[in-house]
């Protein structure tokens, strides 16, 4: 249950003897309430930090959903007006968000707190599957500076606010719907959702496992997945917006693992014959004048290659090309275990 939650937070609160910082999830609005609920039974103020913080706790306060007793809420900027023994501050950052305000406190980059020696940290939530670098990350950076951090679910500072199966159960008993789309999480807990409807009794046929981007059309009698539409991250880089793909992305990280090499030739219109190189120039994938031996054998790999496609007769810019890129991609990842991007260059005169 989620007053466990407020039990430890009392304790946690009775032996604080610095400042406190709780990181928690924006929207959930009963875990601010016991912090506040908490602070309020230490005498500490409280300060709120981070921008959707900030946004979910004004309207909750209007809302009538969070009640916090009159001077118990202060601005961020006066808590050096009070002692740390007397300040809570409840911010975002607990998946270790790089822009977060957790984060920047964890990384000395905040401009209005810097963490102390002796202050409490509390992250309030456990790592979404993927964010565990970055949340312990920040735990490491928060121990360097001498505060005492409170994380892990056998700490009592979380509880998940994810229903369990037999939660489920009971809404689809409660709701009894004539269709159903599990949605949340990871494709293999749509499928465990989707067998549970199916457990349940509702029929295969109208329980819809659908992706981002999936169009379902409805009638009262049946529905069915009808087709996609673009959906997911749109990338922005430099001025274009959009514009950068999975090709783009995947020749980015190529180059960046492996460097490039380019390979220079000039051959005869008429005969197909080489007539200059083949020359070969590296960039990010070893440093060429400690592989000159590499390069001179690649450099006849290359010109066998092209020797190959004169005498069996083909002519065509891009058989040649992928000729010389096969041929050196197999040699250059036998000696060095490396596979750089290739582009060949070939100049007719």
């Amino acid at each position: 249950s989620e007053r466990t939650v407020g039990a430890t937070f009392e304790e946690t609160f009775r032996t604080a003897r610095e400042r406190i910082v709780i990181a928690t999830f924006s929207s959930n609005i009963h875990r601010i309430q016991q912090a506040i609920n908490a602070a309020c039974k230490y005498n500490r103020k409280v300060a709120i930090l981070g921008r959707s913080m900030v946004n979910i706790v004004t309207i909750a306060i209007e809302l009538g959903h969070l009640h916090i007793p009159d001077g118990v809420l202060i601005d961020i900027d006066e808590i050096n007006n009070y002692p740390p023994s007397g300040i809570v501050i409840i911010t975002t950052g607990s998946q270790g968000e790089p822009m977060s305000a957790l984060t920047r406190m964890a990384m000395s980059d905040h401009k209005k707190v810097d963490i102390a020696p002796g202050d409490t940290i509390i992250i309030s939530a456990t790592p979404i599957p993927g964010n565990e670098k970055l949340v312990y990350r920040n735990v490491d950076h928060l121990l360097r500076q001498g505060a005492e951090v409170v994380y892990e679910s056998q700490a009592g500072i979380h509880v998940s606010g994810h229903a369990s199966q037999e939660e489920l159960k009971l809404i689809h008993n409660l709701v009894r719907p004539k269709f159903f789309i599990p949605v949340h999480g990871e494709y293999r807990h749509l499928i465990k959702h989707a067998k549970l409807a199916q457990d349940l009794g509702m029929a295969r046929e109208n329980i819809f496992l659908a992706d981002n981007g999936s169009v379902l059309e409805f009638t009262r009698e049946k529905g069915q997945l009808s087709g996609k539409v673009t959906a997911g991250s749109v990338l922005v880089d430099g001025l274009g917006v959009g514009d950068v793909g999975n090709i783009v992305l995947r020749d980015r990280r190529q180059l960046s693992q492996d460097g490039i090499l380019i390979m220079v030739v000039t051959m005869d219109k008429e005969s197909g014959s080489i007539l200059v190189g083949p020359d070969i120039v590296s960039r990010g994938f070893v440093y060429v004048r400690e592989s000159e031996q590499l390069m001179e054998e690649a450099k006849e790999r290359v010109k066998q290659a092209l020797e190959k496609c004169e005498v069996n007769g083909i002519t065509e810019w891009a058989s040649i090309k992928t000729s010389v890129r096969e041929v050196l991609g197999k040699y250059l990842y036998e000696k060095t275990r490396r596979r750089p991007m290739i582009l060949p260059i070939i100049m007719e005169v």
